[in-house]
């Protein structure tokens, strides 16, 4: 409940609706922030390095865009940061321009995250948010429930400590992270078994269930230091024994160096391109072809070094202890003899750059954070720059709301929170603008924040508050602390989270609810999981193909011939092919709103059922199925009555509701129909059409009761619809 006298200014902050706060609330988001902080920290820079940024940005787009947007966004839960797909549609839209983690590339995101804000910010102030709703209920089941998949096997690597596969597909990454099974990391398996059974052990301890997470994290950290968990070291290549591991290595380091310039080289030909003007066709020509050239190497060349990394990352070092004052030599365990002295540890290869080998003799840890808040920094705009970018920026936008929104739906099918799509507009579009100014590339709604958020008891955006509060507090003094935190804790945490989110329950209730709903949920499950890491995709593919649905449902209609049920009510005789019917009075009822998709649908389905019954001198129409009617449909009506009318048909109208009827008036459709041919209601109509054959009907269309009947008042603006 608001504060008294708060709702005028919440229009403005919205935030001032969670207010009045309890301790309890504030004590529930604040573990919710700390706990989703502490998974955050090290995802955000994962999704920096993939975005092509140094990995402190990744942390700046979790501090003022995650404020910015739980203050002014309208779902409690939704947490907002850096997050895969959006980093990986950051790099693709800037990478043809500048080489990453250059100054220009830093720039052109810092200006890509300014137009995205400037772009949702639009949007939501001119009330568009509304194109959420094509995102139905199936759509995001099938959405959810693929993500979460998709989370919980990107954890693989994590908690079993192999490499992860990188083939630009999540299916084919998968596939290749499984091939490396037979070498998983026992310590690192191991503890991820820990870690999860403490979790859920602790789950079942009523007074700190919901501090299960922290206390496992702390006790993980405590572990991991005494047993010295995580341990790393750095060696030149000339410290490898074997000398074709040297060369292999050094071939690697020269590829990837190589790679490298003739993406820059790229770059530089895509910008000289978009500068020829389109009537130098030669010069275009030539420089289309040089860049096909230059992107064809780096392809082949990637394919390459590729390869060449899945064979180093297999192998095994050990570290032959030097001589006091020397330096360790590391050599495959095949080539040490037994009265060799190591170090007992197996030292697997993770990295290589400037002719230093990262090595890694145990399991992985969060390890060093850069420290220092983001400095006020004013995006560089330029009119070039711009253009290159108003594209990406729109597709930026429109896919990050989107899968903000859905995951906010999501979300508020738990909570039964109501959401406002524009105000999410707006405080996307805030978080994003104001992100801009402080070092930050373009943010969203975080699948994997937001249910770890949910899961850890989460009541408003204070907790997103707190969430990055304690990142700033992390840049700032904690550091330290979280060094020695290891990755398969934060593996496990992940997973727990979204393990709430996959229901096939759910999906099989869609599917007995409504086919057509079902075979959507599934596409946009299986379109998901196999366009990842573009989650886009799934959302879009879905809602598309719910809408295409809903126009195929619409355009063929049920349109029900009539006859008099036992029960005195009309029915469909297709239902009920015993009923009575009458051979001059055809009565036909049009289930759906009457639009140029279906128009055409219900005049040939009218002329058809008049076909099956020449003698039929009276059509009535039953309209209280007919909700709207659009400029379409009120021609065919028009057409209808003016045909039927010259072949000397009555057509007869019932059950007009308003907002029809007042389309009818406005184009004096009621005019032509006549007042003496709009009824109330079905009874009254076949009471008057009966009237005028000079019969009854009892024992056709109408009832055995007798009834009276009347006409519409006439009025000087035509007919009044039935109250």
């Amino acid at each position: 409940m608001s504060a008294p006298g708060s709702s005028r200014w919440a229009r403005f902050f919205p935030f001032l609706d969670w207010f009045p706060v309890s301790f309890l609330l504030l004590r529930s988001d604040l573990v919710a922030g700390i706990t989703g902080a502490l998974v955050l920290v090290p995802k955000a820079m994962a999704y920096a390095q993939l975005s092509g940024l140094p990995v402190h940005f990744g942390l700046y787009v979790a501090l003022v865009p995650a404020i910015i947007a739980a203050l002014w966004g309208s779902s409690r839960q939704l947490s907002t940061g850096p997050v895969a797909i959006i980093s990986l549609m950051t790099a693709a839209a800037i990478t043809p321009l500048a080489a990453p983690f250059s100054a220009e590339f830093i720039e052109l995101a810092l200006l890509l995250t300014l137009m995205v804000g400037v772009i949702q910010f639009a949007l939501g102030a001119f009330k568009l948010g509304t194109i959420v709703n094509f995102v139905s209920h199936p759509v995001i089941l099938g959405f959810m429930n693929a993500a979460a998949i998709i989370i919980a096997l990107s954890q693989l690597n994590m908690l079993l400590g192999i490499p992860k596969g990188s083939s630009g597909s999540f299916l084919g990454d998968v596939w290749a992270t499984l091939s490396f099974l037979p070498q998983t990391h026992l310590p690192t398996l191991g503890m991820a078994i820990f870690a999860l059974a403490l979790m859920l052990v602790l789950k079942r301890i009523g007074p700190i269930s919901k501090l299960s997470v922290l206390i496992a994290v702390a006790v993980t950290i405590v572990v991991s230091a005494l047993i010295g968990y995580g341990q790393k070291t750095q060696v030149r290549l000339d410290q490898v024994i074997d000398s074709p591991l040297r060369d292999s290595l050094l071939a690697y380091e020269q590829t990837s160096q190589r790679i490298g310039a003739l993406n820059a080289q790229a770059a530089e030909q895509a910008a000289r391109l978009r500068a020829l003007p389109d009537t130098d066709w030669r010069a275009v020509a030539e420089l289309r072809h040089a860049l096909h050239l230059s992107e064809l190497d780096a392809a082949d060349l990637a394919a390459e070094n590729q390869q060449r990394w899945r064979e180093l990352s297999r192998l095994r070092l050990v570290r032959i202890e030097a001589p006091a004052g020397g330096e360790a030599r590391f050599a495959l365990p095949n080539q040490v003899s037994a009265d060799v002295q190591t170090d007992g540890r197996s030292w697997r290869i993770v990295g290589l750059s400037d002719g230093q080998l990262q090595l890694s003799g145990g399991g992985e840890v969060v390890g060093s954070i850069p420290q220092g808040l983001p400095e006020l920094r004013l995006p560089s705009i330029g009119f070039d720059a711009f253009l290159s970018l108003l594209s990406a920026a729109v597709v930026i936008a429109l896919v990050g709301f989107m899968e903000s929104m859905a995951m906010a739906k999501a979300l508020a099918a738990k909570t039964r929170q109501r959401l406002d799509p524009n105000q999410e507009l707006l405080g996307q579009g805030l978080a994003n603008f104001a992100g801009s100014f402080f070092q930050a590339y373009p943010a969203s709604g975080s699948f994997t924040g937001s249910a770890i958020n949910l899961q850890a008891g989460a009541k408003t955006g204070f907790a997103m508050v707190f969430n990055a509060l304690f990142v700033a507090a992390t840049l700032l003094f904690l550091t330290p602390l979280l060094y020695h935190l290891p990755k398969a804790t934060l593996g496990v945490i992940i997973l727990l989270a979204v393990t709430s989110l996959i229901t096939p329950a759910a999906l099989k209730h869609t599917w007995r609810a409504n086919r057509a709903d079902g075979v959507v949920a599934a596409i946009t499950f299986v379109v998901t999981l196999v366009a990842a890491p573009h989650l886009d995709q799934g959302i879009l593919i879905g809602a598309g193909l719910a809408v295409l649905l809903y126009l195929w449902r619409t355009m063929k209609p049920r349109v029900a011939v009539l006859g008099r049920h036992p029960d005195g009510v009309l029915r469909d005789v297709q239902v009920h092919p015993d009923l009575p019917t009458s051979p001059e009075v055809l009565a036909l009822r049009f289930d759906s709103t009457l639009y140029f998709a279906n128009a055409a649908f219900f005049e040939s389905q009218v002329l058809d059922e008049l076909a099956k019954k020449p003698t039929a001198s009276h059509l009535l129409i039953v309209a209280n199925g007919i909700n709207q009617m659009d400029a379409s449909g009120e021609e065919v009506v028009r057409h209808i009555v003016e045909r039927l009318r010259a072949g000397g048909i009555r057509v007869v109208f019932c059950g007009v509701k308003k907002q029809v009827l007042d389309v009818m008036r406005r184009t004096d459709l009621d005019q032509l129909i006549g007042a003496d041919n709009l009824y109330p209601n079905e009874e009254q109509a076949l009471k008057a059409i009966y009237a005028s054959l000079g019969r009854d009907g009892r024992g056709e269309l109408l009832p055995p009761a007798k009834l009276s009947f009347s006409p519409l008042p006439s009025t000087p603006n035509g007919p009044q619809p039935t109250p």
